[in-house]
């Protein structure tokens, strides 16, 4: 068997085990249809339900689940000859059901004696998954599969689980005081410190701090530069002297 598979169906029956008081060996309860479907799949029963639930199993049937299959002989011969290989448990009923409400009666409220069911009835595994502590069974690709607890199998773990914890800690609670008083461990409350925060001193905005940019035709000192056009330096003309101008005209 597959290693995940494996450990998967060790979970499911911890979880049971736990909190349903499930143990070894494990009775599971077949019907018909689990027997047919074993027969046209060619799955050996006795040899796989052990391997897969690695235990002892006790397989079991009831007599109404035995008459609703005989009565289906002719289709169903074979599976009436795995059924009758299993032991049979008293159902109680003196005229014979229906196998699916036979089943459903021997699990009553509570499953006290701990049967997991074994069945291909779609309507009758529905009912069951509405059932709080009822393992699920069915066969899948030639192979055993046993269901994932259901809702109402959570549900009833988780509420018994918190009942059971407000018991204890109600009752407890006054003798693990005076216990922690003897032996000095008494819990004190601290206070509660004010923490207060120091003020971070902040650095100046980066953007502040920026060097002005110089304009293209400005000196350090706020002079204008020559002025450049098309790559080029255009300098200015220097105007000429009035003086030579003047002496010329005179002579």
């Amino acid at each position: 068997m597959n290693i995940k598979r494996h450990k998967k169906v060790q979970r499911y029956l911890r979880f049971y085990y736990n909190n349903y008081g499930f143990y070894q060996p494990y009775q599971v309860l077949i019907d018909g249809t689990f027997c047919f479907s074993a027969l046209k799949e060619q799955i050996n029963v006795r040899e796989q339900l052990p391997k897969y639930l690695h235990g002892t199993v006790k397989m079991l049937t009831t007599r109404c689940v035995i008459r609703e299959t005989e009565l289906i002989a002719k289709k169903a011969e074979g599976a009436l000859t795995i059924l009758k290989q299993f032991g049979v448990h008293e159902c109680g009923h003196k005229d014979p059901i229906l196998g699916s409400k036979c089943i459903l009666s021997m699990i009553s409220k509570k499953n006290e004696k701990h049967y997991i069911i074994a069945t291909q009835d779609r309507d009758l595994q529905e009912k069951i998954r509405l059932k709080a502590g009822v393992p699920l069974l069915y066969l899948h690709n030639k192979s055993p599969i046993l269901d994932k607890p259901s809702k109402a199998s959570y549900t009833k773990a988780g509420s018994s689980m918190d009942a059971n914890f407000m018991f204890i800690s109600k009752t407890q609670n006054e003798t693990l005081k005076n216990i922690k008083k003897a032996l000095g461990v008494e819990e004190k409350v601290e206070e509660q410190k004010v923490i207060i925060k120091k003020k971070k001193t902040k650095n100046p905005n980066p953007l502040s701090c920026k060097k002005k940019k110089k304009k293209p035709g400005e000196k350090k000192n706020g002079k204008k530069e020559n002025s450049i056009i098309d790559g080029k330096i255009k300098k200015k003309k220097k105007p000429k002297p009035t003086t030579n101008i003047l002496n010329s005209d005179a002579k």
